[in-house]
Protein backbone atom coordinates (compact mmCIF):
# COMPACT_ATOMS: atom_id res chain seq x y z
CA UNK A 1 0.00 0.00 0.00
CA UNK A 2 1.78 3.20 -0.90
CA UNK A 3 1.75 6.37 1.14
CA UNK A 4 -1.09 7.93 -0.24
CA UNK A 5 -3.26 5.03 -0.23
CA UNK A 6 -2.36 4.71 4.02
CA UNK A 7 -3.50 9.00 4.12
CA UNK A 8 -2.18 11.56 6.21
CA UNK A 9 -3.24 11.94 9.75
CA UNK A 10 -1.78 15.66 9.85
CA UNK A 11 -4.40 16.69 7.00
CA UNK A 12 -6.97 15.91 9.76
CA UNK A 13 -5.82 19.18 11.50
CA UNK A 14 -8.50 21.08 10.54
CA UNK A 15 -11.20 18.27 11.92
CA UNK A 16 -8.92 18.81 15.57
CA UNK A 17 -9.43 22.58 15.06
CA UNK A 18 -12.72 22.54 14.80
CA UNK A 19 -13.34 20.40 17.95
CA UNK A 20 -11.17 22.54 19.96
CA UNK A 21 -13.04 25.62 18.84
CA UNK A 22 -16.43 24.03 19.63
CA UNK A 23 -15.68 21.94 22.72
CA UNK A 24 -12.93 24.53 24.29
CA UNK A 25 -15.75 27.28 24.09
CA UNK A 26 -18.44 24.85 25.77
CA UNK A 27 -16.55 24.00 28.54
CA UNK A 28 -14.75 27.55 29.19
CA UNK A 29 -18.36 29.51 28.93
CA UNK A 30 -20.23 26.24 30.49
CA UNK A 31 -22.34 26.69 27.09
CA UNK A 32 -21.79 24.64 24.06
CA UNK A 33 -23.89 27.07 21.69
CA UNK A 34 -21.70 30.27 22.82
CA UNK A 35 -19.34 30.05 19.82
CA UNK A 36 -20.69 30.67 16.42
CA UNK A 37 -20.71 27.08 14.67
CA UNK A 38 -20.22 28.93 11.15
CA UNK A 39 -17.42 31.09 12.62
CA UNK A 40 -15.99 27.86 13.98
CA UNK A 41 -15.99 25.81 10.69
CA UNK A 42 -14.59 28.95 8.90
CA UNK A 43 -11.34 28.88 10.82
CA UNK A 44 -11.14 25.21 10.55
CA UNK A 45 -11.63 25.57 6.77
CA UNK A 46 -8.95 28.45 6.93
CA UNK A 47 -6.70 26.06 8.40
CA UNK A 48 -7.20 23.29 5.67
CA UNK A 49 -6.54 25.76 3.06
CA UNK A 50 -3.18 26.27 5.03
CA UNK A 51 -2.15 22.68 4.78
CA UNK A 52 -0.15 21.53 1.82
CA UNK A 53 1.62 24.96 1.26
CA UNK A 54 3.28 23.52 -2.03
CA UNK A 55 -0.15 23.51 -4.03
CA UNK A 56 -1.03 26.48 -5.42
CA UNK A 57 -4.02 28.37 -3.74
CA UNK A 58 -5.91 28.29 -6.61
CA UNK A 59 -6.19 25.13 -6.97
CA UNK A 60 -6.74 24.75 -3.18
CA UNK A 61 -9.35 26.84 -4.06
CA UNK A 62 -10.84 25.24 -6.67
CA UNK A 63 -11.13 21.56 -4.59
CA UNK A 64 -12.68 23.46 -2.04
CA UNK A 65 -15.46 25.13 -4.38
CA UNK A 66 -16.13 21.31 -6.35
CA UNK A 67 -16.08 19.95 -2.78
CA UNK A 68 -18.77 22.67 -1.45
CA UNK A 69 -20.57 22.68 -4.91
CA UNK A 70 -20.95 18.95 -4.96
CA UNK A 71 -24.62 18.06 -6.27
CA UNK A 72 -25.88 16.33 -3.33
CA UNK A 73 -24.69 18.95 -1.31
CA UNK A 74 -26.44 21.46 -2.79
CA UNK A 75 -29.54 19.38 -2.73
CA UNK A 76 -29.27 18.75 0.55
CA UNK A 77 -29.04 22.63 0.62
CA UNK A 78 -32.24 23.23 -1.25
CA UNK A 79 -34.22 20.80 0.62
CA UNK A 80 -33.27 22.33 3.93
CA UNK A 81 -34.76 25.56 2.64
CA UNK A 82 -38.10 24.24 1.79
CA UNK A 83 -38.68 21.98 4.88
CA UNK A 84 -37.88 25.39 6.54
CA UNK A 85 -40.55 27.06 4.60
CA UNK A 86 -42.87 24.79 4.96
CA UNK A 87 -42.40 24.07 9.01
CA UNK A 88 -42.71 28.53 9.41
CA UNK A 89 -45.64 28.75 7.02
CA UNK A 90 -47.44 25.38 8.86
CA UNK A 91 -46.96 26.95 12.27
CA UNK A 92 -48.07 29.95 11.91
CA UNK A 93 -51.21 29.11 10.81
CA UNK A 94 -51.66 27.33 13.89
CA UNK A 95 -50.88 23.87 13.07
CA UNK A 96 -48.63 22.92 16.03
CA UNK A 97 -51.69 24.26 18.40
CA UNK A 98 -54.65 22.58 16.52
CA UNK A 99 -52.22 19.22 16.67
CA UNK A 100 -51.40 19.47 20.33
CA UNK A 101 -55.42 20.78 21.49
CA UNK A 102 -56.87 17.69 19.41
CA UNK A 103 -54.30 15.45 21.16
CA UNK A 104 -54.86 16.47 24.48
CA UNK A 105 -58.99 16.18 23.85
CA UNK A 106 -58.32 12.81 23.17
CA UNK A 107 -55.84 11.39 25.36
CA UNK A 108 -57.54 9.78 28.22
CA UNK A 109 -56.67 11.76 31.73
CA UNK A 110 -55.13 8.37 32.74
CA UNK A 111 -52.50 8.04 30.15
CA UNK A 112 -51.06 11.81 30.36
CA UNK A 113 -47.06 10.53 29.88
CA UNK A 114 -48.11 8.64 26.71
CA UNK A 115 -49.93 10.81 25.92
CA UNK A 116 -47.36 13.37 26.18
CA UNK A 117 -45.13 11.13 24.42
CA UNK A 118 -47.04 10.35 21.41
CA UNK A 119 -48.23 13.76 20.75
CA UNK A 120 -44.04 14.81 20.57
CA UNK A 121 -43.74 11.82 18.38
CA UNK A 122 -46.27 13.30 15.59
CA UNK A 123 -45.39 16.78 16.25
CA UNK A 124 -42.10 15.99 15.96
CA UNK A 125 -42.42 14.14 12.79
CA UNK A 126 -44.55 16.92 11.37
CA UNK A 127 -42.53 19.94 12.18
CA UNK A 128 -39.12 17.68 11.54
CA UNK A 129 -37.57 19.58 14.73
CA UNK A 130 -37.21 18.15 17.66
CA UNK A 131 -36.22 21.54 19.22
CA UNK A 132 -39.44 23.36 17.90
CA UNK A 133 -41.13 20.51 19.16
CA UNK A 134 -40.02 20.93 22.88
CA UNK A 135 -40.50 24.57 23.17
CA UNK A 136 -43.83 23.93 21.84
CA UNK A 137 -44.63 21.06 24.27
CA UNK A 138 -42.58 21.95 27.64
CA UNK A 139 -45.08 24.55 28.81
CA UNK A 140 -48.28 21.83 28.82
CA UNK A 141 -45.49 19.15 30.17
CA UNK A 142 -44.93 21.45 33.07
CA UNK A 143 -48.48 22.02 34.03
CA UNK A 144 -48.87 18.42 33.39
CA UNK A 145 -46.26 17.79 36.10
CA UNK A 146 -47.61 20.54 38.62
CA UNK A 147 -50.80 18.83 38.95
CA UNK A 148 -50.13 15.30 39.53
CA UNK A 149 -47.45 13.87 41.37
CA UNK A 150 -45.54 13.44 38.43
CA UNK A 151 -41.56 13.93 38.45
CA UNK A 152 -41.14 16.99 36.05
CA UNK A 153 -37.66 15.33 35.10
CA UNK A 154 -40.25 12.22 33.81
CA UNK A 155 -42.08 14.48 32.06
CA UNK A 156 -39.56 16.35 30.49
CA UNK A 157 -37.65 13.39 29.68
CA UNK A 158 -41.02 11.70 28.08
CA UNK A 159 -41.15 14.91 25.61
CA UNK A 160 -37.80 14.97 24.56
CA UNK A 161 -37.90 11.12 23.78
CA UNK A 162 -41.06 11.99 21.48
CA UNK A 163 -39.44 14.78 19.93
CA UNK A 164 -36.06 12.90 19.04
CA UNK A 165 -38.78 9.88 17.34
CA UNK A 166 -39.66 12.95 14.57
CA UNK A 167 -35.96 14.13 14.34
CA UNK A 168 -34.76 10.67 13.36
CA UNK A 169 -37.53 9.74 11.21
CA UNK A 170 -39.16 12.80 9.71
CA UNK A 171 -39.15 13.37 6.02
CA UNK A 172 -38.32 17.12 6.69
CA UNK A 173 -35.93 16.87 9.70
CA UNK A 174 -32.01 17.93 9.14
CA UNK A 175 -30.77 15.17 10.58
CA UNK A 176 -33.11 12.45 7.84
CA UNK A 177 -32.32 15.25 4.74
CA UNK A 178 -28.48 14.31 5.49
CA UNK A 179 -28.38 10.81 5.96
CA UNK A 180 -30.24 9.73 3.10
CA UNK A 181 -28.28 12.58 0.57
CA UNK A 182 -24.76 11.45 2.05
CA UNK A 183 -25.68 7.74 0.84
CA UNK A 184 -27.51 8.30 -2.33
CA UNK A 185 -30.85 6.72 -0.97
CA UNK A 186 -34.30 7.22 -1.17
CA UNK A 187 -36.21 9.34 2.25
CA UNK A 188 -38.79 6.58 1.92
CA UNK A 189 -36.44 3.45 2.03
CA UNK A 190 -34.67 4.96 4.92
CA UNK A 191 -37.95 5.93 6.85
CA UNK A 192 -38.78 2.39 5.87
CA UNK A 193 -35.69 0.44 7.50
CA UNK A 194 -35.11 3.31 10.52
CA UNK A 195 -39.09 2.85 11.11
CA UNK A 196 -38.65 -0.60 12.05
CA UNK A 197 -35.47 -0.49 14.37
CA UNK A 198 -37.21 2.03 16.31
CA UNK A 199 -40.34 1.03 16.44
CA UNK A 200 -40.23 -1.42 19.25
CA UNK A 201 -38.01 1.18 21.81
CA UNK A 202 -41.47 3.68 21.02
CA UNK A 203 -43.59 0.61 22.05
CA UNK A 204 -41.87 -0.07 25.25
CA UNK A 205 -41.28 3.67 25.99
CA UNK A 206 -44.79 3.73 26.22
CA UNK A 207 -45.21 0.65 28.63
CA UNK A 208 -42.53 2.27 30.83
CA UNK A 209 -44.34 5.74 30.58
CA UNK A 210 -47.45 3.74 31.66
CA UNK A 211 -46.38 1.87 34.67
CA UNK A 212 -44.04 4.64 35.89
CA UNK A 213 -47.27 6.64 35.91
CA UNK A 214 -50.42 4.75 36.94
CA UNK A 215 -53.28 6.33 38.31
CA UNK A 216 -51.88 9.63 38.21
CA UNK A 217 -54.71 11.94 36.86
CA UNK A 218 -54.50 15.72 35.75
CA UNK A 219 -57.22 17.85 34.42
CA UNK A 220 -55.52 19.05 31.25
CA UNK A 221 -57.76 19.26 27.96
CA UNK A 222 -57.07 21.18 24.90
CA UNK A 223 -58.63 24.18 23.53
CA UNK A 224 -60.56 24.56 20.27
CA UNK A 225 -58.44 22.60 17.35
CA UNK A 226 -59.15 22.60 13.72
CA UNK A 227 -59.44 19.16 11.45
CA UNK A 228 -58.00 21.42 8.57
CA UNK A 229 -55.35 23.03 9.84
CA UNK A 230 -53.81 19.80 10.37
CA UNK A 231 -54.48 18.52 7.14
CA UNK A 232 -51.12 19.77 5.70
CA UNK A 233 -49.11 17.99 8.23
CA UNK A 234 -50.44 15.06 6.89
CA UNK A 235 -50.32 15.70 2.97
CA UNK A 236 -46.53 16.00 3.51
CA UNK A 237 -46.30 12.72 5.03
CA UNK A 238 -48.96 11.01 2.82
CA UNK A 239 -47.25 11.95 -0.02
CA UNK A 240 -43.87 11.49 0.94
CA UNK A 241 -44.44 8.09 2.06
CA UNK A 242 -46.41 7.01 -1.36
CA UNK A 243 -42.82 7.50 -2.87
CA UNK A 244 -43.25 11.45 -4.39
CA UNK A 245 -40.28 13.24 -4.74
CA UNK A 246 -39.48 15.57 -2.01
CA UNK A 247 -39.46 18.54 -4.75
CA UNK A 248 -43.16 18.45 -5.26
CA UNK A 249 -43.73 16.96 -1.53
CA UNK A 250 -42.46 20.17 0.21
CA UNK A 251 -44.10 22.91 -1.86
CA UNK A 252 -47.41 21.13 -2.35
CA UNK A 253 -47.12 21.39 1.48
CA UNK A 254 -46.29 25.11 1.28
CA UNK A 255 -49.50 25.59 -0.38
CA UNK A 256 -51.55 23.53 1.79
CA UNK A 257 -50.71 25.11 4.51
CA UNK A 258 -50.95 28.74 2.91
CA UNK A 259 -53.89 28.07 1.43
CA UNK A 260 -55.41 27.14 4.74
CA UNK A 261 -54.32 30.08 6.61
CA UNK A 262 -55.57 32.34 3.81
CA UNK A 263 -58.89 30.98 3.72
CA UNK A 264 -59.68 31.09 7.55
CA UNK A 265 -57.94 34.58 8.32
CA UNK A 266 -54.56 33.33 9.68
CA UNK A 267 -52.67 34.65 6.56
CA UNK A 268 -52.83 37.75 4.01
CA UNK A 269 -50.57 37.49 0.88
CA UNK A 270 -48.04 39.16 2.24
CA UNK A 271 -48.07 37.84 5.56
CA UNK A 272 -47.61 33.93 3.92
CA UNK A 273 -44.84 35.30 1.76
CA UNK A 274 -43.35 36.57 4.43
CA UNK A 275 -43.42 33.50 6.96
CA UNK A 276 -41.69 31.52 3.65
CA UNK A 277 -38.87 33.68 3.78
CA UNK A 278 -38.83 33.41 7.55
CA UNK A 279 -38.34 29.76 7.33
CA UNK A 280 -35.87 29.81 4.59
CA UNK A 281 -34.08 32.06 6.82
CA UNK A 282 -34.24 29.93 9.85
CA UNK A 283 -32.60 27.40 7.69
CA UNK A 284 -29.13 29.65 6.11
CA UNK A 285 -26.87 28.51 8.94
CA UNK A 286 -27.33 24.65 8.74
CA UNK A 287 -27.23 25.61 4.86
CA UNK A 288 -24.13 27.48 4.77
CA UNK A 289 -22.63 24.29 7.34
CA UNK A 290 -23.26 22.07 5.26
CA UNK A 291 -21.73 23.99 2.04
CA UNK A 292 -18.71 24.70 4.13
CA UNK A 293 -18.20 21.64 5.92
CA UNK A 294 -18.24 19.99 2.35
CA UNK A 295 -15.37 22.03 1.25
CA UNK A 296 -13.29 21.28 4.11
CA UNK A 297 -13.66 17.72 3.83
CA UNK A 298 -12.98 17.69 0.16
CA UNK A 299 -9.13 19.62 0.63
CA UNK A 300 -9.11 17.10 3.83
CA UNK A 301 -9.44 14.32 1.35
CA UNK A 302 -7.13 15.74 -0.97
CA UNK A 303 -4.47 16.19 1.90
CA UNK A 304 -4.88 12.39 2.46
CA UNK A 305 -7.07 12.75 6.08
CA UNK A 306 -9.90 10.60 4.77
CA UNK A 307 -7.54 8.03 3.79
CA UNK A 308 -6.23 8.01 6.80
CA UNK A 309 -9.41 7.90 8.57
CA UNK A 310 -10.45 5.19 6.54
CA UNK A 311 -7.91 2.90 6.63
CA UNK A 312 -7.77 3.93 10.94
CA UNK A 313 -11.24 2.79 11.34
CA UNK A 314 -11.47 -0.45 8.92
CA UNK A 315 -8.28 -1.54 10.09
CA UNK A 316 -9.39 -4.33 13.10
CA UNK A 317 -12.58 -4.62 10.67
CA UNK A 318 -13.29 -7.81 9.06
CA UNK A 319 -17.09 -8.35 8.69
CA UNK A 320 -19.76 -5.94 7.39
CA UNK A 321 -20.92 -6.17 11.18
CA UNK A 322 -17.72 -4.74 12.09
CA UNK A 323 -17.95 -1.94 9.78
CA UNK A 324 -21.81 -1.17 10.76
CA UNK A 325 -20.40 -0.71 14.60
CA UNK A 326 -17.53 1.07 13.24
CA UNK A 327 -19.53 3.85 11.39
CA UNK A 328 -22.51 3.68 14.41
CA UNK A 329 -18.85 4.62 16.70
CA UNK A 330 -17.89 7.27 14.63
CA UNK A 331 -21.26 9.26 14.27
CA UNK A 332 -21.91 8.91 18.29
CA UNK A 333 -18.37 10.51 18.96
CA UNK A 334 -18.50 12.99 16.51
CA UNK A 335 -22.33 13.74 18.20
CA UNK A 336 -20.51 13.40 21.76
CA UNK A 337 -17.96 16.20 20.42
CA UNK A 338 -20.00 18.53 18.55
CA UNK A 339 -23.56 17.95 20.46
CA UNK A 340 -25.63 18.56 16.96
CA UNK A 341 -26.87 15.32 15.29
CA UNK A 342 -26.93 17.02 12.16
CA UNK A 343 -23.55 18.09 11.95
CA UNK A 344 -21.65 14.53 12.94
CA UNK A 345 -24.10 13.12 9.62
CA UNK A 346 -22.86 15.73 7.53
CA UNK A 347 -19.13 15.14 8.98
CA UNK A 348 -19.12 11.27 8.84
CA UNK A 349 -21.74 10.55 6.62
CA UNK A 350 -18.61 10.63 3.41
CA UNK A 351 -15.91 8.31 5.79
CA UNK A 352 -19.48 6.34 6.10
CA UNK A 353 -20.18 6.08 2.32
CA UNK A 354 -17.04 4.77 1.68
CA UNK A 355 -16.97 1.96 4.11
CA UNK A 356 -20.09 0.90 3.29
CA UNK A 357 -19.03 0.87 -0.48
CA UNK A 358 -15.57 -1.14 0.89
CA UNK A 359 -18.27 -3.75 2.35
CA UNK A 360 -21.12 -3.75 0.28
CA UNK A 361 -23.49 -2.68 3.40
CA UNK A 362 -27.08 -1.27 1.76
CA UNK A 363 -27.26 2.72 1.77
CA UNK A 364 -30.54 2.32 3.61
CA UNK A 365 -29.09 0.44 6.05
CA UNK A 366 -25.84 2.85 6.47
CA UNK A 367 -28.36 6.33 6.36
CA UNK A 368 -30.65 4.48 9.40
CA UNK A 369 -27.64 3.95 11.20
CA UNK A 370 -26.47 7.26 11.22
CA UNK A 371 -29.37 8.83 11.85
CA UNK A 372 -30.01 6.51 14.96
CA UNK A 373 -26.90 6.78 16.61
CA UNK A 374 -26.85 10.22 16.21
CA UNK A 375 -30.25 11.11 17.77
CA UNK A 376 -29.94 8.17 20.37
CA UNK A 377 -26.30 10.68 21.70
CA UNK A 378 -28.20 13.76 21.12
CA UNK A 379 -31.29 12.62 23.52
CA UNK A 380 -28.46 11.79 26.19
CA UNK A 381 -26.50 14.23 26.11
CA UNK A 382 -26.85 17.08 29.27
CA UNK A 383 -25.11 19.73 26.79
CA UNK A 384 -27.72 19.45 23.61
CA UNK A 385 -30.22 21.52 22.69
CA UNK A 386 -32.70 19.45 23.24
CA UNK A 387 -32.15 18.74 27.53
CA UNK A 388 -30.95 22.46 27.67
CA UNK A 389 -33.96 23.46 26.14
CA UNK A 390 -36.51 21.68 28.18
CA UNK A 391 -34.50 21.82 31.68
CA UNK A 392 -34.38 25.71 30.87
CA UNK A 393 -38.46 25.50 30.84
CA UNK A 394 -39.23 23.81 33.78
CA UNK A 395 -36.13 24.95 35.97
CA UNK A 396 -34.52 21.95 37.01
CA UNK A 397 -31.08 20.65 35.76
CA UNK A 398 -30.54 18.81 32.36
CA UNK A 399 -28.95 15.80 34.67
CA UNK A 400 -32.33 15.14 36.14
CA UNK A 401 -33.80 14.29 33.08
CA UNK A 402 -31.25 11.36 32.37
CA UNK A 403 -32.35 8.74 34.55
CA UNK A 404 -35.73 8.84 32.54
CA UNK A 405 -34.47 9.37 29.12
CA UNK A 406 -35.59 5.79 28.03
CA UNK A 407 -36.16 6.36 24.17
CA UNK A 408 -32.90 7.89 23.35
CA UNK A 409 -31.25 4.84 25.18
CA UNK A 410 -33.66 2.01 23.74
CA UNK A 411 -33.67 3.12 19.85
CA UNK A 412 -29.22 2.86 20.50
CA UNK A 413 -30.09 -0.13 22.12
CA UNK A 414 -32.16 -1.17 18.99
CA UNK A 415 -30.28 -0.48 16.56
CA UNK A 416 -26.87 -2.08 18.32
CA UNK A 417 -29.64 -5.71 18.30
CA UNK A 418 -30.24 -4.23 14.45
CA UNK A 419 -26.52 -4.72 13.19
CA UNK A 420 -26.16 -8.36 15.43
CA UNK A 421 -29.01 -9.63 13.93
CA UNK A 422 -29.04 -8.02 10.24
CA UNK A 423 -32.48 -6.95 11.20
CA UNK A 424 -34.11 -5.53 8.94
CA UNK A 425 -33.67 -7.94 5.98
CA UNK A 426 -33.61 -6.15 3.03
CA UNK A 427 -34.39 -7.88 -0.85
CA UNK A 428 -31.95 -6.59 -2.82
CA UNK A 429 -29.47 -6.32 0.01
CA UNK A 430 -27.21 -9.41 -1.19
CA UNK A 431 -26.52 -8.44 -4.86
CA UNK A 432 -25.02 -5.31 -3.57
CA UNK A 433 -22.40 -7.09 -1.11
CA UNK A 434 -21.85 -9.68 -3.98
CA UNK A 435 -21.49 -6.72 -6.64
CA UNK A 436 -18.94 -5.08 -3.72
CA UNK A 437 -16.81 -8.38 -3.18
CA UNK A 438 -16.79 -8.22 -7.40
CA UNK A 439 -15.34 -5.21 -7.24
CA UNK A 440 -12.98 -5.59 -3.95
CA UNK A 441 -11.34 -8.84 -6.28
CA UNK A 442 -10.94 -6.58 -9.22
CA UNK A 443 -9.27 -3.53 -7.32
CA UNK A 444 -7.27 -6.64 -5.31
Amino acid sequence: MTVKENGNPRALLPFIVFLILFIGSGIVTGDFYSFPVLVAITIAAAVAFMMNPKERLDTKVEIFCKGAGNSNIILMVLIFLLAGAFSEVAKGMGAVDSTVNMALALVPQNFLMIGLFVIACFISLSMGTSVGTIVALAPIGVGISEQTDISMALTMAALIGGSMFGDNLSFISDTTIAAVRTQGTKMKDKFKVNFLIVLPAAVITCLILGMLTMGSVASITGNDYSLIKIFPYLVVLVLALAGMNVFLVLPIGILFAGGVGLVDGSYSLMAVIQKLGDGMAGMYEISFLAILIAGMVALIQHNGGINYLLNLVTRNIKSKKGAEFGIAGLVSLTDLSTANNTISIIITGPLAKNIASKYGIDPRRIASILDVFSCSIQGLIPYGAQLLVAAGVAKISPMSILPYSYYPALIGICAIIAILTGFPKLKDEEQIEVSSKILLKKAE
